[in-house]
């Protein structure tokens, strides 16, 4: 990767962590013209644990890893497109040149709040093989059945304790999820870019099209397209994103 171009910084989504990224990377190796940033969130993956885990927290932390002045387009996943538009509102510093958000849930029931709040509440969960663990962080992450047994994202995504396996990422992440998009969305001050795909169970591309009409939809996929298709991502990213790496 080179350093003339905007920085790109991939952020994923709720349970995941940064090494979901490894086949975009490859993908995109050699074509992005500036250097990459590929976070831990705050309480995932490897990433310390505690502290407030909203959406604004997350974006603090990000705007920790940039420098002032520095031109930045973030690609973001679920969650860590939420967390994107809080860091492209100017509120914490930092200036995002553009957004490409896919698979982001819009609307939330009062269920599913308080489903996601109950599961920041529980204890962690331990288990006796490390095979335990990473079925329970595959099921979180929505990945079962995409990645393989030996898989980065899934070395990340489960830890070991004096002989004891548990998911690496903290239960009170679960604590995010919440009707923040309307708002954040409205505040954003960059170009905003959405997409899904056409079999993602959280979200529809008519609802995102509520805020982007030209909103991407990719027949076939699900809500971790990244994962099951990197190369289509990296040509949105190429070509969606193009503008940004101009200003």
């Amino acid at each position: 990767m080179g350093s003339e171009g905007p920085t790109l910084l991939l952020l994923h989504g709720l349970a995941g962590n940064g090494a979901i990224w490894r086949p975009l990377l490859g993908e995109l190796r050699g074509r992005w013209p500036g250097k990459i940033i590929v976070p831990d969130l705050r309480g995932h993956g490897r990433s310390p644990h505690g502290g407030q885990y909203g959406y604004g927290q997350h974006a603090a932390d990000i705007a920790d890893l940039l420098d002032s002045g520095e031109r930045v387009t973030v690609v973001a996943h679920s969650m860590g497109a939420v967390v994107a538009l809080a860091a492209a509102s100017g509120w914490f510093g930092v200036s995002i040149g553009a957004v490409l958000g896919f698979g982001v849930k819009i609307h939330f029931t009062t269920a599913e709040i308080e489903k996601s709040h109950s599961l920041a509440r529980l204890p962690v969960r331990w288990f006796d093989t490390r095979r335990e663990a990473a079925d329970r962080f595959l099921r979180l992450s929505g990945l079962t059945g995409l990645v393989s047994e030996d898989a980065e994202v899934i070395d990340a995504g489960v830890r070991e304790e004096n002989g004891r396996w548990r998911v690496a990422a903290d239960p009170g992440t679960f604590s995010a999820p919440g009707p923040a998009f309307d708002e954040l969305f409205r505040a954003a001050k960059t170009r905003v870019i959405l997409a899904c795909g056409s079999e993602d169970q959280m979200v529809k591309v008519e609802e995102l099209r509520a805020f982007d009409p030209g909103a991407v939809e990719l027949q076939g996929l699900g809500h971790n397209f990244h994962v099951q298709a990197p190369g289509a991502l990296a040509e949105m990213v190429n070509r969606l994103l193009k503008p940004a790496q101009q200003t």
